[in-house]
């Protein structure tokens, strides 16, 4: 999937928030309330960020973001030594134009999308 969305910017979302979102008509990550922003991700750096904060979380879905059609601002910044992109408002769901599963293997670990 990641070569038709290569331009796309990435969130790891649980379930049923998204399902909660699809009722309300907008998302709002729990980070938005508490650090300001929604974490996202280039699509290269999501295996690395569902390994560091999910592992061995199964309900996850991955949510790719067309970053032309996000109405809040986008703002890239540093964390970890790299950019990462991050929403500055609750994100308009026009601009979700795939939603993906993300499990990890057996083992816990996520090795690809």
């Amino acid at each position: 999937m990641t070569g038709a969305y290569s331009n796309h910017i990435t969130h790891i979302c649980p379930q049923n928030e998204w399902q909660e979102a699809l009722q309300k008509g907008y998302y709002s990550a729990r980070s938005l309330q508490t650090e300001g922003f929604i974490h996202c991700s280039r699509p290269e750096q999501v295996i690395r960020t569902a390994n560091r904060f999910y592992t061995s979380v199964s309900d996850l879905l991955l949510l790719w973001i067309d970053p032309k059609l996000v109405e809040p601002e986008i703002l890239w910044e540093k964390a970890d030594g790299e950019l990462f992109p991050h929403i500055y408002g609750r994100l308009n769901l026009d601009a979700v134009v795939a939603v993906q599963q993300l499990r990890p293997d057996v083992d816990g670990i996520f090795h690809s999308l």
